[in-house]
């Protein structure tokens, strides 16, 4: 099982924002910053889950995924797979449709200081950010 964790942040709500990535897999961590531009802090999060199943797609092939996140929006909206935010729909079936690649994929709520690793990723990506 591939433990991923994600976070995303924003400078502002919106605002320049990033996603944060943790990977733990076979002994290895692989650690991944993406800057995002604008977006609010809620969509970072969306978008830092869907940037790690793309990289899971690449990096593990059919293997199952335990995603951990501090984000309750994300975990709730993928957990029921619901939402009446017009924002997120089109991320939650984004979502839909790369989990689709894995046999399973499972996301647990976690406090944010079990997740200071991948917060850490996602602000370091704005300043990336900030520097262009």
């Amino acid at each position: 099982m591939i433990e991923v964790y994600t976070d995303g942040a924003s400078s502002g709500n919106p605002g320049k924002s990033g996603a944060g990535i943790y990977i733990k897999a076979n002994n290895t961590t692989y650690e991944y910053t993406f800057p995002l531009g604008e977006l609010s802090n809620h969509e970072a999060e969306f978008h830092a889950v869907i940037k790690a199943l793309e990289i899971c797609k690449e990096s593990f092939p059919g293997e199952i995924l335990s995603f951990r996140s501090d984000s309750k929006i994300v975990v709730d909206t993928v957990e029921k797979d619901y939402s009446k935010n017009a924002t997120f729909l089109p991320l939650l079936e984004k979502i839909r449709a790369e989990s689709n690649h894995f046999p399973y994929v499972f996301f647990k709520w976690i406090p944010s200081k079990q997740n200071s690793h991948a917060d850490k990723l996602a602000r370091s990506a704005i300043q990336i950010e900030n520097k262009d």
